[in-house]
């Protein structure tokens, strides 16, 4: 049934969804990853927790390569396949919304960030197996982008309970926050969920999404106020900018005069110059 109730012109492109090449690559990356990872495991007991795993130990060796290495390492099948899981169902979408080149950036991001937080929050000691970082990332750039989206519902006595996709994003940001103060020796993964969820969530806000922060506030609000100022005559200038500033100065003297105030006499210089 046609909803324009036109006709197929031979000019219309039909409509096709659009390929998640970039998810499906990672996914196929990631258990290739693993499966290589099981072969030289098996070849030799501890090379990839000792030479392919990051820490800073590897660091301080000049073990460059485990920054790429250790993206893509996973600790056992339940391992990858939860994170094979959590990056389908929430990376299609992401993928869709944001494209292809940026759902890539924003999984490298995540990862890198993930590296990171573990070499500053954990012990020296540690070992990261860092593939989760990447996953954190899109599930907060998930969790940012569609905030109110519900992902599930349950009743709550006579009202009606709704898990969001930001409530998600929530509990992945705690959970990660306690485990780096409960599990802090040997080989872990859960390092790298902090980093990559402030990865996810910082790219997400580049591309526009999300509410805006306090920052984002901050500045927004001081490039309307410049604005407004600029936009003034040179009258109306005086008479509300710089005429307070004026009682103030035979009030108090010149050294009471902020930063920001004396800006305000500046400007209101360059006004009058300007002034024909």
């Amino acid at each position: 049934m046609r909803l324009s109730g036109r006709k197929h012109s031979s000019f219309t492109r039909p409509w096709t969804q659009r390929q998640r090449i970039a998810l499906v690559s990672l996914i196929a990356l990631n258990v290739a990853t693993f499966v290589a990872q099981l072969f030289l495991e098996a070849y030799e007991t501890g090379f990839v927790r000792n030479y392919l795993a990051l820490s800073e130990e590897g660091v301080q060796h000049a073990y460059a390569w485990q920054f790429l290495t250790a993206a893509f390492l996973h600790d056992g099948p339940w391992h990858l396949l939860g994170n094979t899981i959590v990056l389908y169902l929430h990376g299609r979408d992401v993928e869709g919304i944001v494209g292809q080149r940026h759902f890539l950036f924003l999984y490298l991001a995540g990862t890198a960030a993930g590296e990171l937080g573990h070499l500053f929050l954990m012990p020296a000691t540690t070992m990261l197996l860092a593939a989760s970082g990447g996953i954190a990332a899109v599930l907060m750039a998930y969790a940012t982008i569609l905030p109110e989206l519900e992902l599930a519902a349950a009743p709550f006595f006579r009202s009606r309970l709704c898990f969001k996709a930001k409530h998600l994003g929530y509990g992945t940001v705690a959970v990660g926050a306690i485990l780096v103060f409960v599990d802090r020796t040997g080989v872990v993964t859960h390092s790298a969920y902090l980093g990559g969820c402030a990865a996810g969530w910082f790219y997400a806000h580049l591309l526009g999404f999300g509410r805006p922060s306090v920052l984002q506030r901050a500045l927004h609000q001081r490039k309307a106020n410049a604005e407004r100022l600029r936009r003034m005559s040179p009258e109306q200038f005086m008479s509300e900018q710089v005429d307070p500033l004026l009682e103030k100065i035979s009030r108090e003297g010149l050294q009471s005069l902020s930063r920001a105030e004396r800006r305000t006499l500046a400007l209101a210089r360059e006004k009058l110059i300007q002034q024909p």
